[in-house]
C-alpha cells in the first residue's frame, strides 16, 4: 500500500472492529454459538490492524521530517547481510515451530479434543510440511 490514506483507512476499520467487539461483548449477554467467540477476534483483529496501520502512519510521518533517517532505513532493509540474518532466523523458527506444532497436535489428540479440530490442525501441519517440500524441490531444480 503506497496511498497513506489507505493506513488512515486501516486505523479506522481497526477502532471500528475492536469497539465493535467491546460493544458485543459488554451487551450480548447470552452468546450462542459463534456469537461466543466472534466479539473476542474482532478485539484481536481491530487491534491487530490498528497498530499496523498506526505504526505505519507513523513511520511515514518520521520518514518524511527526516530524509536521512528514511535513506539509512532503505539501505539496512535491502542489505544482503540484513536479509540473510532475517532468513536464517526464519528458517530457525520454522524448524522449532515443526517439532511445536506436532507435540501440540499429538497433545490435542491426547487430552480428547474433538475430532473436527484435531484434524483441521493435522491437515494444517501437512499444508505447511506439503509447502516445505513443494519449495524444496523447486529450489533444488534451480540450482
Amino acid at each position: 500500500m503506497k496511498n497513506p490514506i489507505s493506513y488512515y483507512f486501516l486505523s479506522f476499520a481497526g477502532v471500528a472492529l475492536l469497539s465493535m467487539g467491546i460493544i458485543s461483548i459488554k451487551t450480548i449477554e447470552d452468546p450462542q454459538g459463534i456469537l461466543r467467540a466472534l466479539p473476542y477476534i474482532c478485539v484481536g483483529l481491530g487491534c491487530g490492524i490498528f497498530g499496523h496501520g498506526m505504526g505505519e502512519i507513523i513511520n511515514r510521518h518520521l520518514m518524511k521530517n527526516n530524509p536521512a533517517a528514511a535513506k539509512q532505513m532503505e539501505i539496512e532493509k535491502n542489505d544482503e547481510r540484513n536479509l540473510a540474518i532475517a532468513n536464517r532466523a526464519k528458517a530457525k523458527a520454522y524448524d522449532m515451530i515443526v517439532f511445536l506444532f506436532g507435540a501440540l497436535l499429538l497433545a490435542f489428540a491426547l487430552m480428547g479434543i474433538d475430532k473436527i479440530t484435531v484434524l483441521i490442525l493435522a491437515f494444517a501441519y501437512m499444508f505447511i510440511l506439503g509447502y516445505n517440500v513443494y519449495y524444496r524441490v523447486k529450489y533444488y531444480k534451480e540450482m
